[in-house]
């Protein structure tokens, strides 16, 4: 204490996971995008759930750890851990860099992270995706059926969709204006002449209540206010009846980037159209259709 190095552990001592992570959702969360939000609420229950009553000094590498080998023992994703450990490493960073806890290290930083894995390898059939728009197409509300198309033609990220408003897409230009992506950098996506008439449906939408702009609208909440549209449970119902269980609404961009390779476009195009920083993970996105790799060789030897 008298040469000044001493630090005061009682006050992380005193605080558990738990309380600490109520701290973490009051402050800090609401500084992320609404989409990090929302994902960061059921990491926050699984957290408090192995954590929760150990107080923060008490949890070390060794804890950690344990916790990292029985989510992956339960089945879960390499990446799944990956981010709930990142969000464990960032409550400590901000309980010793802000809240001066008098925490001495971050133990989530001396173990060793989940492999990130290989990308998915999840491509529509020709059936499939028939099946899939005939029958989102039928729903009772036709933003589902809007949302799935553009999806699958535009390559756009699901809660870039929900939030478009109106003033974003230019029919006239054929293109949308992306200001909030999951990366933080804007960009402008072309639209085909398909993803073109369905946003001309979707615009026309005459159950669209005056007072929002969104073009994929919700009911309105306690609060009087219309949030975007929600569409999980939709999809869930959706792709059980049809026995496409193993289909991620987010395989629909998956889909749609590895279509505009394709085509032809190089990678700078693609990037940026799909929003991606760098090459590295637009290749882990995209993946080739074999048999369509076979056409172009053959046509390579009719040249020849």
């Amino acid at each position: 204490m008298v040469r000044g190095v001493y630090i005061n552990r009682a006050p992380s001592e005193r605080m558990t996971v738990e309380a600490a992570l109520d701290k973490y959702e009051k402050d800090i969360t609401p500084t992320k995008k609404a989409f990090t939000q929302r994902a960061e609420a059921g990491r926050v229950k699984q957290l408090k759930k192995f954590f929760g009553k150990y107080s923060l000094a008490a949890v070390t590498p060794d804890l950690v750890a344990t916790y990292r080998d029985e989510r992956l023992a339960a089945g879960k994703a390499n990446n799944t851990v990956r981010l709930e450990l990142a969000l464990l490493s960032h409550l400590f960073t901000v309980a010793i860099q802000e809240w001066r806890l008098g925490l001495v290290f971050n133990p989530v930083a001396n173990i060793r992270k989940p492999n990130p894995g290989v990308g998915r390898n999840r491509r529509l059939t020709e059936d499939e995706e028939k099946r899939l728009l005939d029958a989102a197409d039928k729903h009772s509300n036709p933003m589902f059926g809007w949302l799935v198309r553009l999806a699958l033609y535009t390559g756009m990220r699901s809660n870039e969709l929900v939030t478009l408003t109106r003033g974003q897409v230019d029919l006239k230009r054929r293109v949308v204006r992306l200001d909030d992506t999951k990366n933080g950098s804007s960009r402008t996506v072309p639209l085909s002449l398909e993803a073109t008439e369905v946003f001309k449906q979707a615009l026309q939408n005459p159950l669209r209540p005056l007072k929002t702009d969104l073009i994929f609208f919700g009911e309105p909440g306690r609060d009087g206010k219309r949030r975007p549209y929600s569409h999980r449970k939709v999809w869930d119902n959706l792709k059980k009846e049809l026995g496409l269980e193993g289909l991620h609404f987010h395989d629909l961009r998956h889909e749609a980037v590895s279509r505009l390779v394709e085509a032809g476009l190089g990678d700078q195009e693609v990037a940026a159209i799909s929003g991606h920083r760098s090459m590295q993970m637009l290749k882990r996105y995209t993946h080739l259709r074999a048999e369509d790799l076979v056409a172009k060789l053959d046509d390579l030897g009719k040249v020849g």
